[in-house]
């Protein structure tokens, strides 16, 4: 099987408080960008990904990936969805509309293959997304008349996952639920969000739980624990 990665790289990371983007901010003897590009490029089913930048983005060339002639480089757009969009304009002529295509979060370096071979094993239509089963007793929050948050009530975790990525869908079908997301206005925070929106349920295929996204400063160091103990 030949799949094409995707990776959304041209986001800010504001939440890191750093002065870079979160994706070259290093991890390890590395970057976080480089990480996660070491995963992909590495597995043997990929050949070529698309990397989706900022216009002009002034970090990239201190990428060891810079000029790797595997690596397709598209423009970031104002949201997500438009950024996978730009992505998938990057494979015209490469890839059909059948072929698999993978998104996955530039800000994800510890995704192992052994989830990659579960993930794309497992693969069907109408396509899948690694997830991990929620193990804490959840809690559905409302602000209350002074403004404080308190718990509304205690949710039923039997059936919750934390959707994380890869997550995988034909090209057409993953173009036409952007496409569709886009033109009714509804921010979606995921691509299986805009593949449910045409009434699909794809397949949640259990993965491990430190395929972690690095959001906060904190997350770095746990990062690096997880990439420590391969």
């Amino acid at each position: 099987m030949t799949i094409w990665p995707v990776v959304p790289a041209a986001g800010i990371g504001s939440r890191m408080q750093a002065d870079r983007p979160k994706q070259y901010l290093p991890l390890g003897q590395s970057t976080l960008m480089d990480c996660t590009l070491d995963v992909l490029l590495s597995y043997p089913a990929v050949e070529k990904l698309v990397l989706v930048l900022a216009e002009q983005d002034p970090w990239w060339p201190s990428s060891r990936y810079f000029g790797d002639d595997r690596i397709l480089v598209a423009t970031g757009g104002a949201e997500r969805c438009d950024s996978v969009l730009n992505g998938l304009a990057a494979l015209h002529g490469l890839a059909g509309e059948s072929d698999w295509v993978l998104v996955h979060d530039v800000a994800r370096p510890c995704l192992r293959h052994a989830d990659l071979d579960r993930l794309l094993n497992g693969l069907a239509w109408p396509g899948a997304i690694l997830a991990s089963p929620t193990r804490d007793t959840m809690k559905r929050g409302e602000v209350n008349s002074r403004g404080e948050v308190v718990i509304a009530h205690t949710v039923d975790r039997d059936q919750l996952w934390h959707a994380l990525t890869p997550q995988v869908f034909s090209l057409g079908l993953l173009r036409e639920a952007l496409q569709r997301a886009l033109a009714t206005g509804k921010k979606v925070t995921d691509e299986a969000s805009a593949v449910e929106m045409l009434g699909l349920q794809p397949l949640l295929i259990a993965g491990r739980a430190d395929n972690i996204k690095v959001t906060r400063p904190e997350d770095l160091a746990l990062a690096e624990l997880f990439l420590q103990g391969d």
